[in-house]
């Protein structure tokens, strides 16, 4: 700023300050490809002042205002001098012209065949956009629905039906579409699949065998042999209910049958091996520690924090199963938090010896939890059943404050989708008719995918046990959310009975098993956290449980 000075009518000399430009935040400013921005500071002391705009050394506009405009996407710098008898000032802006944001829609569902009558909730995620879109629904080219993400789709016909979600802004349209085959439910295949043909427990548990598809259950027939004999409990059920009475190797078989025109039959064979309780139990030895030994398995639901390479610290290099463990196990080793994502997300970790049952609590798992901010996780335990190092056997749930309620549901599933475009926010629909989406938060975590890079599906399905969220926006304004702990029994808690400093202790005698009944483990290998919560919190995105370490209590 240049000081100069002058005379007033009556040649008493005075001193003018020299005018000031004002400019707002730090001068930078964003404009579309094509639209117009007007640059109007405010100034001071500019009482007959000259403006001066300069871009590219060539001057532009005159007046107190510019108004820009650019066909190409780049970054352009203006020079604006103003000028009075008192001096002058000058400051240089710079304006980034950006393209177009179009829609990008998603059906988050893969083509389905169905029976007639059944309903099926199609979901639709968008991309947000500096404009509003608008979203028309078709089936067969025939509008059914506007302005809604979520559409249920019914049939009364047999059909083959293509259905399209259109999302529409000024700058653009895109489409998603997914197909529906509606037969008779006679006609319909059976599904019925399973996880594996070879179970392992150990002698006085009970295993549950159920299938991981099953796409329909009326008119279908099941009969069981175990071991060469009908067993009349488990008659005419999908699931098979198995109690290891005796060490060895059982033979189960089952036969789903159906009728289209002609009986239809699926019939599956598998084997169970009861092991001696304590077989392969592992002791310890000179060189073993509380701390974990190894991450065996990490596999998040989407998050905003999956594939951060900042606060994340995420490489993106995670294109495997390993790289996605060896990368917890980093993070785990450094004491810094890894998230488990949305609902269902878990890490698994084994011991290099086998962490026993003793009175009190046994495990010491930390968070990030804090009073006013829980996500909880809930634990599961396994023990190396058949001694062969993999967590392969059976998961037992660590009963916690809210096992048994209403508001808990067992064997919840979510099937999340990936996206088909970066910036986008993650679909799922659940086994409860439920659906919704992992927000993209771009103001502060920016990578393009909240999907893991290692999931090469395009789409994944989590299972385990729900929690009833308990996150509620305290300011009424969105501006404060608070998420209360639960009562005990769950990780990255601020549990007032279990929780010290962010570390759960947590106990192996509140193992139960698939019936929720006690189950008396007297040892354990494996352990497992798993986000528990399926909510979000506004601009805090979704409730994600962290864990940072897991331990052994030596006692």
């Amino acid at each position: 700023m240049v000081i100069a000075s002058s005379c007033n009518r009556d040649e008493v000399i005075t001193t003018q300050p020299a005018p000031e430009i004002v400019l707002e935040g730090d001068g930078t400013y964003s404009v579309m490809i094509g639209e117009e921005i007007r640059l109007k500071p405010d100034y001071r002391n500019a009482e007959g002042a000259t403006f001066e705009w300069r871009m590219d050394e060539e001057v532009v506009g005159t007046e107190r205002a510019y108004v820009f405009m650019s066909e190409e996407v780049g970054e352009y710098y203006v020079t604006l001098t103003v000028t009075t008898d008192a001096g002058s000032d000058s400051e240089e802006m710079r304006i980034d012209v950006t393209a177009h944001e179009t829609p990008a829609i998603d059906i988050a569902m893969e083509d389905i065949v169905v029976a007639v009558g059944y309903k099926q909730t199609i979901m639709a995620t968008l991309r947000k956009t500096e404009h509003e879109c608008e979203v028309r629904w078709t089936v067969n080219d025939e509008e059914v629905a506007t302005d809604v993400t979520t559409y249920e789709f019914e049939a009364t016909e047999v059909g083959t039906y293509h259905i399209v979600a259109t999302a529409t802004n000024p700058h653009g349209e895109a489409s998603d579409s997914v197909t529906i085959e509606v037969v008779n439910a006679e006609d319909l295949d059976l599904i019925y699949e399973f996880a594996t043909t070879e179970y392992h427990t150990t002698e006085g548990r009970t295993l549950l065998i159920s299938p991981t598809a099953l796409n329909k259950n009326e008119g279908v027939t099941y009969t069981w042999t175990l071991d060469g004999e009908s067993n009349a409990t488990e008659w005419n059920r999908p699931h098979f209910v198995f109690n290891s009475t005796e060490v060895g190797t059982h033979t189960l078989e089952v036969t789903a049958t159906t009728y289209i025109n002609q009986p239809i039959e699926v019939s599956l064979s598998f084997t169970v091996e009861v092991i001696e309780e304590g077989k392969y139990r592992r002791e310890r030895t000179a060189s073993s520690t509380g701390v974990f030994s190894e991450v065996i398995e990490y596999l998040p639901a989407p998050g905003q924090f999956i594939g951060d390479m900042k606060t994340g610290g995420f490489t993106g290099e995670e294109l495997t199963a390993e790289d996605a463990a060896n990368y917890a196990e980093r993070r785990l080793r450094q004491n810094n938090w890894v998230s488990l994502g949305a609902f269902g997300g878990y890490i698994i970790v084994g011991f290099d010896h086998s962490v026993e049952n003793i009175s009190g609590a046994d495990i010491a798992i930390t968070g990030n939890s804090f009073d006013g901010s829980s996500e909880p996780g809930v634990v599961w335990v396994m023990q190396d059943e058949n001694g062969n190092g993999k967590a392969d056997d059976t998961w037992y749930e660590l009963r916690g404050s809210e096992t048994g309620k209403g508001t808990t549901i067992q064997e919840y599933e979510v099937t999340y989708y990936r996206p088909i475009s970066p910036g986008m926010p993650v679909g799922w629909i659940d086994n409860r008719g439920g659906s919704g989406t992992v927000d993209y938060l771009s103001s502060f975590h920016n990578q393009p995918w909240y999907y893991p890079t290692w999931v090469t599906e395009d789409s994944y399905t989590l299972r385990g046990t729900r929690l009833e969220p308990r996150n509620y926006d305290r300011s009424g304004n969105g501006s404060m959310w608070v998420l209360p702990a639960y009562d005990w029994g769950y990780v990255d808690n601020a549990s007032p009975r279990d929780c010290a400093d962010a570390i759960n202790s947590l106990d192996i005698a509140n193992a139960i098993d698939i019936l929720g009944r006690a189950i008396e483990l007297e040892y354990i290998d494996f352990v497992k956290i798993q986000s528990a919560v399926q909510s979000k919190s506004g601009w805090l995105g979704e409730q994600s449980t962290e864990v940072c370490n897991i331990v052994e209590i030596l006692k």
